[in-house]
């Protein structure tokens, strides 16, 4: 069925939903729709949502928008289980267009420092959580296993590929001009992005969860291993 005109909702007795927009706006739908038609939702949430914190509390609107749709539901009546993954490591293929023009990539916050986190690892657990009883009402922090900064990634990339990859730093409107540019970037998130970068680069070094292994029994994988999947995308 189709909700907003938009969205596509695959209806059965558990569903996985994920969150492309940038507001809470069509969510009471969405979720009103999946309660009528299962028990159970599976929530690809976010990391950047601070539990225990009301939505419109949320330090990040991300965040704001990610916890709304949480608080619905939870309201819902439904057995949730909530996904709050880091950082995809698919974010860095926003760098592939730079990588295959040469060996330099520029962008700003070199030094923010991220838990990267497999696509795979993330399919994983939503399996388990969608199948298998246990995991209701939970939250689940999903981390990979080490910390890179922006530019350890590049580098990573480059070790991967056989080539001598390096980041250059932008200054924070340099870097918001490229993002601008990017007819594949929404402009209305460049600056939400520049700013969680801030923020991030000021805290303290985010931790990692074994929440992967704890759930599936395997360990999260590397960012040299997505690096190594996804190689092509960068040749």
């Amino acid at each position: 069925m189709t909700v907003s005109g938009s969205y596509r909702l695959l209806i059965g007795d558990a569903v996985f939903l994920m969150w492309p927009f940038h507001d809470a706006g069509p969510a009471p739908a969405i979720v009103d729709a999946i309660k009528w038609h299962a028990g159970r939702v599976v929530f690809l949430s976010s990391g950047a949502v601070q539990e225990g914190v009301a939505p419109e509390r949320q330090a990040h609107p991300v965040g704001r928008s990610h916890a709304r749709v949480e608080q619905l539901i939870e309201r819902s009546g439904l057995v949730w289980t909530h996904l709050h993954p880091s950082t995809f490591a698919a974010n860095t293929l926003w760098w592939a267009g730079q990588i295959r023009a040469g060996d330099v990539v520029r962008g700003g916050y070199g030094a923010v420092p991220m838990a990267l986190l497999h696509e795979a690892d993330i399919a994983a657990v939503a399996v388990r959580a969608l199948t298998e009883d246990g995991h209701g009402h939970t939250a689940y922090a999903l981390t990979g296993p080490e910390i890179l900064t922006q530019a350890e990634q590049v580098r990573t990339i480059g070790e991967v590929l056989g080539r001598p990859l390096r980041w250059q730093e932008l200054s924070r409107e340099e870097a918001r001009q490229r993002l601008l540019a990017d007819d594949s970037f929404p402009d209305s998130f460049a600056d939400p992005l520049l700013d969680g970068y801030a923020a991030m680069l000021d805290a303290p070094p985010p931790a990692t969860t074994s929440t992967v292994e704890a759930v599936t029994g395997t360990p999260a994988r590397t960012y040299r291993a997505w690096v190594s999947d996804h190689a092509a995308d960068f040749s």
